[in-house]
């Protein structure tokens, strides 16, 4: 492949947001007040904003689970809202923050689901649905649990096995709510790293966190958004401010310089 279209791919813009609005049916309150942002192949964004600002709901929006009351989301081009359901499907993943299994699947197969989009509801997954799978096993580091029951496995390891379910859909961006909900510190820290190895193979990857420091670690693209449905975007490293913490958590909150780590960190008053 040429130099230039590789670099045309890589740069590729998977969404833009253009003037979004929305509220719930029989509400007053605007949960997205003209909301924008955009972002390309390979970036992380992380969605920021206090309890019941609307991260959730924005995730939805992109999703394509919700629809704007006005405004326009544009996939890869397309108009979001021209798409059909399965032609967004083999676009977008998305890992909601809990899953609760029904039925006692193998990691494997529960997995494999994943590959619905690709090669259709009704038809069983060939061989080379299956080496995929187990590539993406490998490749996360829980192919040990390929075989054990989805539901006999720890939160953490979930949590994992859903990340590659949705990787194996083989979508252009990936869409995580709260990943790291519910998960002890450890296993925290390994999703985020999951996190930014997908986005290094080029996945556009957007997080909705309440955790500053996640969005700090993993770098990329921030948008803030607060109670009256405003957001602001750009760069991680330039939105993240102590002014705006103190606004959307009111709370002191510091940024550090700590030197050990080479990293600014997030950090509470003392109690």
């Amino acid at each position: 492949m040429a130099e230039n279209q590789t670099s045309q791919i890589n740069n590729e813009l998977i969404y833009e947001v253009r003037d979004v609005c929305f509220k719930y049916p029989h509400t007053d309150r605007v949960i997205l007040n003209n909301v924008c942002l955009e972002l390309r192949r390979g970036e992380i964004l992380s969605i920021l904003g206090p309890n019941g600002a609307g991260k959730s709901t924005m995730l939805n929006c992109m999703a394509k689970l919700l629809q704007p009351d006005a405004g326009e989301i544009y996939l890869c081009g397309d108009k979001l809202s021209r798409l059909s359901y399965k032609q967004a499907a083999t676009r977008i993943s998305y890992v909601q923050q809990t899953h609760t299994p029904a039925f006692a699947y193998s990691v494997m197969d529960f997995v494999l689901m994943g590959r619905a989009p690709q090669i259709g509801m009704f038809r069983r997954p060939g061989k080379a649905d299956e080496e995929i799978a187990f590539s993406v096993l490998e490749d996360l580091g829980i192919a040990h649990l390929a075989n054990k029951p989805y539901t006999d496995i720890s939160g953490g390891e979930r949590q994992q096995a859903t990340i590659a379910r949705a990787v194996v859909q083989e979508p252009k961006a990936v869409l995580f709510d709260e990943p790291t909900a519910h998960l002890d510190y450890g296993n925290q820290y390994k999703i985020l790293k999951m996190i930014r190895k997908m986005a290094a193979k080029n996945y556009a990857v957007i997080i909705t966190t309440h955790n500053p420091d996640h969005a700090i670690l993993l770098g990329g693209k921030a948008a803030i958004l607060d109670r009256t449905g405003k957001l602001v975007f750009g760069d991680a490293e330039k939105i993240i401010t102590e002014e705006r913490l103190k606004e959307v958590y009111h709370t002191e909150l510091k940024l550090l310089k700590v030197e050990e780590l080479e990293r600014i960190a997030c950090l509470p008053p003392k109690l």
